[in-house]
């Protein structure tokens, strides 16, 4: 008995060992393929990561030109206003954008024997997270020279950003499967993210939308998470948390969902290819 006890445990801690050797091995892939990614897409640019900061400083220079000059909105310290929703809204979109090709552009991984490809979309979500997090200094001090402060919940930013991590990874999934069975989705997605911006509150206020128009407007779980930036850092309040609980709730419940069509379709992967 003593013997069949001590048989278990090995068999136990072999599996913990095995398990723990995974999880590893995946957080190594991960870095050193977002490492790539990033020095890919910067390779023979004199201003390398640099890039990051100014694609959205030139954006924000256009939406402070026609929104506070042109056609003025009437919202305060709108630099920090455009410049917080733009950041998470470049996020979610070139996360799409890119998580859809995400199988069929890595051909070679996809063929290798034992290669995770589920790793592929979590690779593409977190190489735009990195951009977000290298421009997030310079939105701080935007926001500290609009407003004189920094607020204390600045400190809950992490939870939203998990929050949209899950939500973005989730629909990268499916839009990765469809797009090897289905080519045409890449374009549909490039058509659908042009028409959701506009539905987004970058570079207006949700408050703006008619109220008759609310309940429709407010299905879109992009202007929940850029409302959330935005108590966070600017308004120094915390964001509803009965809407944040059911976002992270369908969020999870999706990821699931999505994680699993994926799965169950990767053996095709291949053959499409």
């Amino acid at each position: 008995m003593i013997h069949a006890l001590s048989e278990r445990a090995a068999v136990g801690t072999s599996r913990k060992d095995i398990l723990l050797s995974q999880a590893v091995y995946l957080r190594d892939l991960l870095r050193e393929l977002v490492l790539r990614d990033i020095k890919v897409q910067y390779k023979s640019s004199l201003l390398g990561v640099a890039w990051s900061l100014l694609n959205p400083l030139f954006q924000l220079l256009v939406f402070v030109f026609l929104f506070r000059v042109v056609m003025p909105l009437g919202i305060s310290n709108y630099g920090a206003f455009a410049f917080s929703g733009m950041l998470a809204w470049s996020w979610f979109q070139l996360s799409m954008t890119q998580a859809t090709g995400a199988i069929t552009s890595h051909r070679e991984l996809i063929r290798r024997p034992g290669f995770p490809a589920a790793i592929l979309p979590v690779i593409t979500v977190t190489t735009n997270l990195m951009h977000l997090l290298f421009a997030l200094p310079l939105l701080l001090i935007f926001i500290f020279f609009s407003t004189g402060q920094l607020n204390v919940t600045i400190l809950a930013l992490p939870l939203v950003m998990m929050l949209q991590f899950i939500l973005t990874l989730s629909l990268a999934y499916v839009l990765a499967t469809a797009n090897v069975l289905f080519r045409d989705t890449q374009h549909l997605v490039g058509v659908f993210l042009q028409l959701l911006f506009y539905f987004t509150p970058v570079f207006y206020s949700a408050q703006q939308v008619p109220q008759k128009y609310q309940m429709l407007y407010q299905l879109n779980p992009m202007v929940h998470i850029v409302a959330a930036y935005r108590d966070l850092l600017l308004f120094g309040k915390m964001p509803n948390l009965m809407v944040m609980l059911f976002l992270a709730l369908a969020a999870s419940g999706l990821l699931i969902v999505g994680y699993r069509i994926f799965m169950h379709s990767r053996d095709r992967f291949v053959e499409e290819l």
